[in-house]
């Protein structure tokens, strides 16, 4: 007898997800091995930035009130004290019409308030020293930055659950983090089931395929910033199926299938949960590709039954599994980030369930445009690997129409991120 499942819809779903979040783990690597990790707590400023007042220009330190009655007629003259060079500090300190010649990100010295810049005055030299003549007035704090007016030493300045890009980079070190704590990567198990798979150094066969979905899903977990663990394929034989999930859910934090989540006779992942004792959240969503996607959560941990067709998997990877891997790692943004683009194709056949479907963005004329990266089938892998976004067609009685403004999902940002409605 054939299993009768009720769609759920997808905020419904994704809320099911949420209310199970596991908690991650943290651990403490050099600098040297955390580009691309996750902050596993936040950071804080050690020093003042910048550390000490200093000159955001060449040119010449000195006391602005020295030069209130400078002037094209009447050009005001300062002897040059001292050179400084970066790294160096002042041992003379400033007296009235006296100034230093100083460098970019030098500190400035004691008495002087602002910065003239080097191509602002005139250079000369008189019996052996050397002097400057202005023909301007100077402002107290011209192009002087100031200590701490960036940060100042205790601040937070990167939240945990921040992705640590060459940017981050740069402030760990500034802030001398030589050893960082960051989220532990979070271990995801990959079943593929099926006869008809081969490997890929395989030679095709009628009625069989290579395996390409466990390449991709790798791909995404990686992208999500977890470890994936291929675990090999399942036959079609509901203990070996049972065994395998049992025995692999003491090696890996979570664990995700493609294929086998239908109703067909070979369709053998719910079984599995059930004779697993394992607590199934959902079955279907009302959604395409990808209606069939199943979870489950067993012993404390996620059991991702995803469709064998390739962009149906793709896309129940990406709304269902990815936000838990993102939830480990600490993120505060764990959705796909949305955005709005109009559409530059027609859709005109009504859909009853909300459509995801694989996009390329564009700018074009100013506008963000959206078209399909490919066909529009879930058992199409070719469009994947132009696919940078998924369009959201909510489903209705009517279709869309070029021109019209649809939401999208991006999947390369690692900006904001918004749930599903």
């Amino acid at each position: 007898m054939v299993e009768k499942r009720t769609p759920i819809q997808i905020n419904q779903a994704v809320n099911k997800i949420i209310d199970h979040f596991m908690e991650g783990k943290t651990e403490v690597i050099s600098i040297n091995d955390c580009d691309q990790r996750f902050l596993g707590e936040d950071i804080l400023a050690t020093n003042d930035v910048p550390l000490f007042t200093r000159s955001a220009f060449d040119g010449y330190a000195l006391r602005s009130k020295d030069t209130l009655e400078a002037s094209s007629h009447q050009p005001i003259e300062f002897k040059v004290i001292e050179k400084l060079g970066a790294g160096m500090v002042a041992v003379k300190e400033i007296g009235p019409f006296e100034t230093t010649r100083i460098m970019t990100g030098t500190k400035v010295p004691k008495g002087c308030d602002a910065i003239i810049m080097l191509e602002a005055v005139k250079e000369v030299e008189k019996n052996g020293e050397k002097y400057i003549t202005i023909k301007r007035k100077v402002k107290d704090g011209d192009h002087i930055s100031y200590q701490g007016e960036e940060t100042k030493k205790g601040e937070m300045i990167l939240k945990k659950g921040t992705r640590i890009n060459p940017g981050v980079m740069a402030v760990l070190a500034t802030f001398g983090y030589t050893k960082v704590r960051v989220a532990v990567k979070p271990k995801i198990g990959i079943f593929v089931t099926g006869s008809e798979l081969l490997d890929i150094d395989e030679p095709l066969q009628d009625g069989k395929i290579r395996n390409s979905n466990s390449f991709m899903i790798a791909s995404q977990i990686r992208r999500a910033g977890g470890e994936p663990v291929y675990l090999g394929k399942l036959p079609d034989v509901l203990d070996t199926c049972t065994n395998a999930v049992d025995a692999a859910l003491k090696d890996v934090d979570m664990l995700v299938t493609t294929g086998g989540v239908s109703v067909g006779d070979y369709d053998l992942m719910p079984e599995v949960y059930k004779r697993l004792n394992g607590k199934v959240l959902f079955n279907k969503v009302a959604m395409r590709p990808g209606s069939v996607t199943t979870v489950a959560i067993l012993k404390g941990k996620f059991l991702f039954g995803l469709s064998g067709n390739p962009s149906a998997s793709y896309v129940g990877f990406e709304l269902f599994t990815r936000p838990v891997i993102r939830k480990m790692l600490f993120c505060e943004n764990t959705h796909l980030r949305a955005g709005v683009a109009q559409l530059n194709v027609d859709f005109p056949r009504a859909n009853p369930l909300t459509r995801f479907v694989r996009s390329k963005l564009y700018f074009e004329n100013g506008k963000l445009l959206v078209d399909p990266a490919g066909i529009d089938k879930s058992n199409v892998v070719m469009s994947l690997a132009h696919t940078d976004s998924l369009t959201v067609l909510p489903g209705g009685e009517r279709g869309f129409q070029k021109g019209d403004q649809v939401q999208v999902l991006l999947l390369e940002d690692e900006g904001s991120s918004f749930p599903l409605n």
